[in-house]
């Protein structure tokens, strides 16, 4: 398992993949990313403390992920975290989040005393799709009331289930309004559902244009970010 790497196109940064504990959620229907946690905090944060070592400060911008939400993550790793980002000088923190915590969004942000750019897991702006299908629970109505506590949505395209009409829909709210975003392209893992490479390839070929956007990285594959396995 990677757990620290490095991104040099559009926003440099250097990131790192920590342990926490078991995702508040766990029920998204394409997800088994989950499976990398723990119910130990000793394990946790050894884990942890070990990764965040090889941070260097070299780009000022810290991305931090783990199994789920930063609302996960032992207090013991958040207060390493903030050392960490005071001795090696970084002016901009990246954090993800499920939409179940978006109360404690502020509070996080309050707490690092840095600019952040919290991520979240919105996967598709069709509310049906997105809640019902992929079993999100990302209640959500409006792109408002999304940014009231986020600033970055992931998005993903190619399941089968999935319209080019819906994809189409996604992309259009992402580049309209949002300064950042993350389109994940599906890779099939143990859940049950399955790529559609139709679909795959009509992306690529209708989007290729958003490699060159620099308010959105597309991840090909689950470990483009250089961390995973």
């Amino acid at each position: 398992m990677d757990r620290y790497s490095f991104i040099t196109n559009k926003k440099p940064r250097e990131i790192v993949l920590l342990k926490g504990f078991p995702c508040i959620w766990g029920k998204c229907t394409f997800c088994d990313y989950i499976l990398d946690n723990s119910t130990s905090e000793e394990e946790i944060n050894e884990v942890n403390f070990k990764v965040l070592k090889n941070i260097t400060g070299k780009y000022k911008v810290l991305e931090v992920i783990n199994s789920g939400s930063c609302f996960e993550l032992p207090i013991k790793t958040l207060e390493r975290i903030k050392d960490v980002i005071k001795e090696k000088g970084i002016e901009t923190l990246f954090l993800e989040s499920h939409w179940c915590y978006k109360n404690k969004v502020k509070d996080m942000r309050e707490y690092f005393e840095i600019p952040i750019i919290f991520k979240i897991g919105v996967e598709s702006f069709d509310y049906k799709f997105r809640n019902e299908f992929l079993n999100k629970n990302a209640k959500f109505k409006t792109i408002k009331e999304l940014k009231e506590h986020f600033d970055s949505p992931c998005i993903m395209v190619g399941i089968k289930g999935q319209s080019k009409d819906q994809i189409d829909n996604d992309i259009n709210i992402v580049l309209n309004n949002f300064n950042h975003a993350t389109i994940n392209v599906f890779v099939e893992n143990s859940s049950n559902l399955k790529r559609d490479e139709e679909l795959i390839n009509w992306f690529k070929e209708k989007y290729v244009f958003l490699d060159d956007d620099s308010r959105v990285e597309v991840l090909y594959n689950n470990t483009d970010f250089g961390v995973g396995d």
